[in-house]
């Protein structure tokens, strides 16, 4: 159950959102309690930022209210019980609230032209696309957190040849799931385009399948797991595809028996003489590729992936890191990405540091800058990013210098020989320590990346100070009524000029 303090957090947002009736859809990822509305202009955002545990909102396609990891996945089970209380309690209301909301004259013709813009913008067939990738493979981040974890706290344990018998139970607990991953994935895959979820796995469940060794396939022997998630992702669509073609023809009567068995064998089979195969190469090529970067672009390669990573994540393209991670942890064992990606968190955070010590007089801002810092030296930036550096512009253009110069600093090292990088997806920041892994041991990985972290908050922090606010938007910011940075004029506007 909730703790007292989260049923008192999600209590606190309902009515701030519209209450029960005003909500359409409930999820939530690592970091966001995502909520679907049905009138935006009954959401209190000013209230809502104000509220204890509450670190941000953004408007994307829902609703987002930023919460913090662990928090939201109390939170969000507090919130459903609560609407899901109030829409018993009053049916006949929350039916007649919705009929209104579709029917009714009463939005501001203004307030639906941005509605309709915001969804236009947010609805192009790549970002939808890359969502329903990361729908795919999100749910998926606390186990690959928590065995992460586990395998580097066995690892540590074999190298200094402690507790030799719980080493190979460790061992086990920390592969069992990295072992079946593909077998999520595809559950996840036919569930979110609108599958039988289990007939996904089932056809997914064929790639790791130790018997797939004994059958050729282009002139060569398939090898277990070949294919990767990359392959249950594809079988699993391709038995969405040949589920929903049965769904046609196949009559009510046999359905239960034809539907299936038609969808597995048929996906089985093309999952076995074609795309294990395409994608191992795929996979292969991907993880040689990570390789090749690394190698010979080093610092260059760093510097780019670490300036552009911020600017992908407000884009929503940073979803299509996900599989690539995830592939490169079943290569290797870790994401050598995700080290270099992560300086773009160290960027924002001495961003925000410099914004903090340029502004004493702007109480209300350094407020929101003391209360995010701490989840921000955690790698979750959401709260100094909407609500600090991007509404101010120029601050986001500098923290994306100091997480190309943290980037650079990592991606030199690599090219140096000292290769490492996350046996786990989510996490960021500080918090990325415990998930470290690499070819020149704990102590020298660790240091790499802190010595990474260091660059980003210094180079962030001075790139900020001497370049991220021109005369007059000091004179604007640094006062008593400072402006709030949701409201301050954007990078472009008069009082930047």
């Amino acid at each position: 159950m909730p703790s007292d303090k989260h049923r008192d957090t999600a209590a606190a947002i309902l009515p701030l959102v519209g209450g029960p009736d005003n909500v359409t859809s409930i999820a939530h990822c690592m970091t966001r309690l995502r909520i679907g509305l049905r009138d935006r202009s009954l959401v209190d955002d000013a209230a809502l930022r104000a509220l204890p545990g509450v670190l941000g909102v953004v408007e994307d396609d829902t609703y987002q209210i930023v919460l913090g990891p662990g928090a939201v996945a109390r939170v969000t089970p507090a919130f459903e019980a609560l609407v899901a209380a109030a829409r018993q309690d009053s049916p006949a209301s929350a039916t007649a609230t919705a009929t209104a909301a579709v029917t009714a004259d009463g939005l501001a013709a203004r307030g639906a032209a941005l509605r309709a813009d915001r969804k236009a913008r947010n609805a192009t067939p790549v970002k939808l696309a890359l969502r329903r990738v990361a729908n795919i493979f999100v749910p998926l981040i606390p186990a690959l957190i928590g065995c992460g974890i586990i395998a580097g706290l066995n690892g540590l344990l074999a190298n200094a040849g402690l507790l030799p018998t719980v080493v190979p139970a460790l061992a086990a607990i920390a592969s069992g799931f990295m072992s079946l991953i593909a077998v999520f994935v595809g559950h996840n895959t036919a569930k979110e385009f609108g599958g039988t979820p289990v007939l996904g796995g089932a056809v997914a469940a064929i790639i790791v399948f130790p018997g797939v060794a004994k059958i050729d396939a282009f002139g060569q022997h398939l090898t277990p797991g070949q294919g990767g998630v990359l392959g249950a992702l594809a079988a699993a669509l391709l038995a969405v595809c040949v589920e929903k073609w049965c769904r046609t023809w196949v009559p009510e009567a046999l359905d239960n028996l034809v539907t299936p068995t038609v969808t597995v064998l048929t996906a089985g089979l093309a999952t076995l003489f074609g795309l294990m195969f395409l994608a191992g190469e795929i996979a292969a090529a991907i993880g040689a590729f990570a390789g090749w970067l690394l190698h010979t672009g080093g610092a260059f390669a760093g510097l780019v992936l670490g300036g552009l990573f911020l600017p992908l994540v407000m884009l929503g393209l940073h979803q299509a890191l996900i599989p690539i991670h995830t592939t490169l942890i079943e290569q290797s064992g870790y994401t050598v990405l995700l080290p270099i990606l992560a300086m773009a968190g160290a960027g924002q955070v001495g961003a925000a540091l410099a914004v903090y010590c340029r502004l004493p007089r702007n109480r209300s801002l350094r407020t929101v800058i003391k209360s995010a810092l701490p989840a921000g030296f955690l790698g979750v930036g959401e709260p100094l990013i909407y609500g600090v550096s991007l509404p101010l512009g120029r601050p986001f253009v500098t923290a994306c210098a100091g997480g190309a110069a943290g980037g650079a600093f990592v991606g030199l090292f690599n090219q140096l020989g000292s290769v490492f990088g996350s046996t786990a997806i989510g996490p960021s920041g500080w918090a990325l320590f415990p998930l470290l892994d690499g070819r020149s041991g704990m102590g020298t990985t660790a240091a790499i990346y802190a010595g990474g972290l260091a660059v980003g908050y210094l180079v962030g922090f001075a790139a900020t100070w001497f370049f991220g606010f021109t005369d007059r938007m000091l004179a604007d910011l640094n006062t008593d009524g400072g402006k709030d940075p949701a409201t301050a004029p954007p990078a472009n506007a008069p009082a930047m000029a």
